[in-house]
């Protein structure tokens, strides 16, 4: 593989986590855009410093998809080769982005599949996942087989390619829905499920209503 690897983390009240999952996912790459989405915890003292990390703000809570659109737009002016996208809160194990990068040699855009280690994931979650995972893989013609994981790897060209305005989490959505009819490739690399207390900003009904407007335009 040639070319820098950027990491973007997208953060909203993650201050509990911020420093530890930081330094970790810099052990794997190149440089790394942190995105604060409004944050208003006490985030600031939890970045490392650290001349690869570029920090970007959001004045208010936009959301998910639009602090994503924000990184990526960063990302971008940094001329990577490789894009990886990894959750603030732990639940995205980031010795796992090599595993990613490395199905980037016979792929586009490589997402986390959780669903084959699911004894960890709430019920809600898990149908949640099942139902949008099932009806996304008829709508684009591809098996998706975890339509929800955040912990994504791309070639760069993809980027521009799939960009989207939905600001919420059916951003990720929108995005396979995209590639799909852009012939972009898709894999899917299996990760483990980390759920603690399962305190995830996505609830699963406004998720599920968010998909379904997806999934219709």
């Amino acid at each position: 593989m040639t070319g820098k690897t950027i990491a973007v983390l997208p953060f909203y009240n993650e201050a509990p986590t911020l420093g530890k999952v930081i330094s970790e996912v810099l052990k794997y790459v190149d440089f790394l855009v942190a995105v604060n989405d409004g944050s208003t915890d006490d985030w600031q003292s939890k970045i490392p410093k650290d001349e690869r990390i570029f920090l970007v703000h959001h004045s208010e809570n936009l959301g998910k998809g639009a602090a994503l659109n924000t990184g990526f737009k960063k990302a971008l002016e940094l001329n990577p080769g490789y894009i990886v996208t990894i959750d603030a809160d732990l639940q995205h194990p980031p010795e796992f982005i090599p595993p990613l990068l490395e199905r980037l040699n016979n792929c586009d855009f490589v997402v986390g599949n959780r669903m084959k280690d699911i004894k960890g994931m709430p019920f809600a979650r898990k149908l949640s996942n099942t139902i949008t995972s099932f009806l996304l893989s008829l709508k684009t013609g591809v098996k998706i087989e975890d339509s929800q994981c955040g912990f994504r790897a791309f070639k760069a060209f993809v980027i521009p390619i799939i960009s989207t305005k939905t600001a919420d989490f059916t951003a990720e959505s929108e995005m396979l829905i995209k590639a799909a009819r852009s012939k972009i490739k898709i894999c899917f690399v299996d990760i483990p499920t980390i759920y603690g207390n399962d305190n995830s900003k996505m609830k699963n009904i406004e998720a599920i209503w968010g998909f379904i407007k997806v999934l219709v335009k």
